[in-house]
């Protein structure tokens, strides 16, 4: 798409017009190019709010555009629909991809900068090789020519002040209540602050939140709750919609029906942020330590990039790395709880020896050790989940398991109807189900045991394995699930997550206000 500068007529200053939208009396001041080659655009028009009514198209593109950077092929509407606003400048362009002070190329929405993730193709809107980030390509091409299309009129006027916004009447623990506090004390702080919530799997880290984002809410701030996986994304939604019924809810996520609507509480995987810009006065980031957002630093620029200046941060784990904890440790931003929801102590993990399982995976048989396990289980009546190390071992189990008992399925996170087998298992429709770590974190399944096949694969890291072990006795009315590691030689990692847990159990991670 090439652009021009211009300035249209009873607009005071010039704007970036698509070549598409320029008229013959408009002043146009550049030739004809594409975006990024303008290194010296001009800036949005401020703009006053208007005292006319407002029509529904101007209400919908306020509504889309709020916070957020949109692709061509994304935006809903043609150029002819909205031109009157692009040249009012209530729609501004902004680039897709920019040259920083080093001269490096620099994409806008996932923040690359490496030249290995930028390549080139032939681009038959500015009839010339462009630029493309391969970094975020998966949500749509930035290119250099490309623009993304931005709101530069007053901001959605859905975010304004109401009260009783919690519908949640349940009760919080002491060591949650002390938590949530601190989690409003920061919320409501009127400057950019940050909060580690470090609280033990099955601790209510979701409900402690809900004091907090309320008062939020309240005040007329908007809030984004940023997780890892979509299965989270899926489990949050209904819960915040039974919580906050009066709020505009957003859930977003590859796939979503809502991935463009609006929401004054937006729920989403850490990709989607990639959208926003400046959006959100409190941005919650839940599973800070997990994969992908710790191992991808586009996802933590897109977190920081959907959030404006005095925004307020929250980071919730059971596992934080060190970096995050010394540095929030050294600002006195850190809430500890060390005992989970009902009072009931972790479940520790045992270990078992299985032998060599993978070749005995090879031979389609199960270890004896592991195969009595089974047995055992399926006699119990007790729904467990097996955490395998990767996508082929738990084809390979769900092969073997299905002669013992039909129903069992496998899961991974590619798997198209990922969604309805987890609510299959929770709906209690299978004894067993075989996953990959994408359950390790955030979903919780009431009267569960857990089993690792294979333990002292790479993949179970420290933090991996406290999360899955997590998994069991999140129930008040069955808090003593079992957890098993069932290992080929005990690992620095499983060693680590035992030792860990039982630290916990025995309240040397105390809470700290």
């Amino acid at each position: 798409m090439k652009v021009v500068i211009a300035t249209p007529r009873n607009v005071p200053s010039p704007l970036m017009l698509p070549l598409a939208c320029v008229k013959d009396h408009d002043n146009v001041q550049s030739d004809p190019a594409p975006i990024s080659t303008f290194t010296n655009p001009p800036p949005p028009p401020s703009l006053q709010e208007t005292s006319e009514p407002l029509s529904d198209l101007h209400l919908e593109l306020q509504g889309l555009l709020t916070g957020r950077a949109l692709l061509p092929d994304e935006f809903p509407f043609p150029y002819t629909q909205i031109e009157s606003f692009i040249r009012s400048g209530y729609v501004y362009l902004q680039a897709g991809i920019k040259r920083g002070k080093s001269s490096r190329h620099q994409c806008q929405r996932c923040g690359n900068t490496k030249k290995d993730w930028f390549a080139r193709y032939d681009c038959a809107w500015c009839n010339g090789p462009c630029l493309y980030c391969r970094r975020c390509v998966m949500m749509g091409r930035v290119t250099t020519c490309t623009p993304l299309f931005r709101w530069g009129g007053p901001v959605f006027s859905a975010q304004e002040r109401r009260h009783d916004v919690l519908a949640w009447q349940g009760e919080l623990s002491p060591l949650q209540r002390r938590a949530a506090d601190r989690i409003t004390e920061t919320i409501m702080q009127h400057k950019a602050a940050k909060l580690l919530v470090w609280a033990v799997c099955g601790a209510g880290k979701t409900e402690m939140l809900f004091p907090g984002i309320a008062r939020g809410l309240e005040e007329g701030k908007r809030v984004l709750i940023a997780t890892p996986r979509t299965d989270v994304v899926l489990e949050l939604e209904p819960r915040l919609r039974r919580a906050f019924p009066t709020t505009t809810l957003a859930s977003l996520y590859g796939g979503s029906p809502e991935r463009l609507a609006y929401g004054q509480l937006v729920v989403a995987t850490t990709h989607q942020t990639r959208r926003f810009q400046d959006a959100f006065d409190v941005a919650i980031i839940d599973e800070v330590d997990a994969f992908p957002y710790r191992y991808d630093e586009s996802l933590a620029y897109a977190v920081k990039n959907a959030t404006r200046k005095q925004a307020v941060l929250i980071y919730l784990t059971a596992t934080p790395d060190e970096g995050l904890r010394k540095k929030c440790e050294k600002e006195k931003a850190v809430v500890k709880v060390s005992r989970r929801f009902h009072g009931y102590p972790l479940p520790v993990p045992e270990f078992q020896w299985a032998g060599n399982w993978r070749k005995a995976l090879a031979r389609e048989h199960l270890s004896p050790v592991f195969s009595a396990w089974v047995d055992e289980q399926l006699t119990s009546g007790r729904q467990a989940l097996i955490f395998a190390p990767s996508v082929q071992v738990a084809k390979q189990l769900h092969q073997i398991l299905q002669k013992k008992e039909t129903s069992i399925v496998s899961v991974h996170a590619s798997d198209p109807e990922r969604k309805e087998i987890v609510k299959r298992f929770r709906d209690g429709e299978m004894p067993l189900l075989i996953t990959t770590t994408i359950l390790e974190r955030g979903v919780t399944i009431y009267g569960i045991d857990v089993v690792v096949l294979g333990a002292e694969d790479d993949v179970f890291v420290e933090s991996a394995l406290v999360q899955i072990a997590g998994r069991a006795g999140r129930s008040a009315d069955d808090p003593h699930g079992t957890v098993t590691f069932f290992h080929y030689g005990k690992t620095k990692a499983m060693n680590r997550c035992r030792k860990q847990i039982l630290a916990m159990n025995r309240g040397e991670h105390q809470d700290e206000a």
